[in-house]
């Protein structure tokens, strides 16, 4: 069994505004085995960090790795053996930035996820929603006002971001497929989104008994709904039926952010996507009547953070983006930075982002007993969140289960 001991390592992980005195991080296997200042080990192979600062590999609980070109409805026409590959490299570009873990919320299947974890490709860690339930007209209803197909059931389609199922007994079956599936959790859309042709932003997605019926079922399960969901009235009636991941929130406003934290929910903005959707979109295929929704709640998301920030509402990282856009996931820090304190930003990355995966204790963290999910940064992200950016340029270093999947030379 493999063994490596980093000396003269300070840790940032979200935990405190400083990082830590040099201290000694011990790796065995897949595991982190000891943490601490006089760890040593007589036959780990030793790295000394030389005061480098290192930190749990990052977590993004909002991508759509199936989504290789921007045009989402697009995706679900494309061979299942194109958007495969396509995945494969989205996936391996998104470790090489230093995220060792991904939660996808719309479009991985069970055999993606089992792909990756056989070790054969370089990837994260990838956790599932399966594919995303959407209400006709909703979110993940790409047809068009013209298209009067009935609509099917895609969910052995890998570039499908969703299915749709209307009523409260196709929305307990569909959950319970999805989860017989492989879903780790459950998605639906809540809200009128960007990406689909036939929802403005304030539509409403699922009736209340709707939305309470694919929560009873995560709840059996001993899983959580996760919601696309933009508008506050949308915000709240699905913290009221017990939704516990709320993706985007743009339109948050006080007192439903209050709500929110005070039933432990999660909110997971995604900032940077419109960003890009309005400098890029365009070019990459985004349809144009999507790219003028997304001005709709572009210009509320610095105001979202401040919100949610002094609500007290939990926030994870998330980044959502689409296509040639995906290169684009780090920027999340430095948008997050102009509002929020960079500890609380490198959290969302880390430790908020793993109890929001269940996994808490195992990834996001640098302590004894989690995997050995590690990322050297030349320089202090503390003090200039640029430095997770760039492809992950400032990561000499990038370990994921023990194992280098990136090893240049420490200067």
């Amino acid at each position: 069994m493999a063994s490596t001991l980093f000396t003269n390592a300070r840790i940032v992980d979200g935990t405190s505004p400083e990082p830590s005195a040099p201290t000694s991080v011990l790796v065995e296997g897949g595991t982190i085995r000891e943490v601490g200042k006089s760890v040593t080990s007589a036959k780990a192979k030793v790295i000394d960090l030389k005061g480098k600062t290192l930190m749990p590999g990052l977590i993004d609980a909002h991508v759509h790795v199936i989504a290789g070109v921007a045009d989402l409805g697009l995706n679900s026409r494309l061979p299942d053996s194109l958007v495969t590959v396509r995945s494969l490299v989205i996936m391996r570009e998104m470790l090489l930035r230093g995220f060792t873990t991904v939660r996808d919320v719309g479009g991985a299947d069970f055999g993606l996820k089992q792909a990756t974890e056989e070790g054969h490709f370089p990837t994260p860690r990838l956790v599932i929603s399966g594919k995303a339930l959407s209400q006709t007209g909703g979110h993940a209803d790409f047809r068009g006002r013209y298209d009067d197909r009935p609509s099917v059931i895609e969910r052995h389609r890998l570039g499908s971001l969703g299915r749709i199922c209307d009523g409260v007994e196709a929305v307990r079956r569909a959950a319970r497929e999805e989860i017989k599936g492989g879903a780790e959790f459950i998605k639906i859309m809540a809200n009128g989104g960007c990406a689909s042709p036939t929802d403005p932003i304030h539509f409403y997605g699922y009736s209340v008994s709707e939305l309470e019926a694919v929560v009873e079922e995560a709840k059996m399960a001993g899983t959580y709904v996760s919601a696309h969901v933009y508008t506050d009235d949308a915000i709240r009636r699905c913290v009221e039926a017990g939704v516990h991941s709320l993706e985007h929130c743009n339109l948050i406003q006080p007192e439903t952010a209050k709500l929110a934290a005070s039933k432990g929910a999660v909110a997971v903005p995604t900032l940077v996507t419109y960003d890009k959707l309005v400098s890029d979109g365009p070019k990459l295929g985004f349809p144009p009547d999507s790219v003028a929704k997304v001005d709709v709640v572009r210009s509320a998301g610095m105001e979202s953070l401040a919100i949610m920030k002094k609500a007290g509402l939990a926030m994870a990282y998330g980044s959502d983006l689409l296509g040639e856009m995906h290169r684009y996931q780090s920027e999340e820090f430095v948008i997050r930075g102009r509002a929020l304190p960079a500890q609380e930003v490198i959290a969302s990355a880390t430790f908020i982002a793993a109890k929001l995966l269940k996994l808490e204790g195992k990834i996001g963290t640098v302590a004894p007993g989690a995997h050995a999910d590690l990322i050297v940064v030349d320089g202090d992200p503390l003090k200039d969140l640029s430095l997770l950016t760039r492809q992950g340029k400032h990561m000499p270093l990038i370990m994921k289960g023990g194992s280098f999947v990136k090893r240049a030379s420490l200067n």
